[in-house]
């Protein structure tokens, strides 16, 4: 059993979608009639690092989670993170320097 440390310990929203991302990922390998085992072995990882991936656990690295994706043809997954960043747009939009034009010398 893993600790409860800061390190480990998320947030509940953000638990919640760590485990549904870790659901998604164990039915994708299902559609694929693959094994724990089948993925673990593409993915050059051990067969309890994927399960604990299809749990949503947060102490696995991004880069095993990047290459069960790819075990599974899911890498192009990847680049939809961040990708509607519509915060960050707006917060941009607002912050842009309008130009103005100087007055005419005569």
């Amino acid at each position: 059993m893993a600790k409860n440390t800061m390190a480990t310990k998320l947030p509940r929203k953000l638990e919640q979608k760590m485990a549904e991302m870790g659901e998604q990922i164990r039915l994708a390998r299902l559609r694929r009639n693959l094994s724990i085992a089948q993925v673990a072995e593409r993915a050059t990882c051990s067969p309890l690092t994927v399960g604990r991936i299809e749990k949503g656990s947060p102490t696995v690295s991004i880069g095993i989670y990047a290459r069960v994706l790819y075990a599974l043809q899911l890498d192009d997954d990847l680049l939809l993170i961040a990708k509607e960043d519509k915060l960050g747009r707006t917060l941009q939009d607002l912050n842009l320097k309008h130009r103005t034009r100087a007055s005419k010398k005569e």
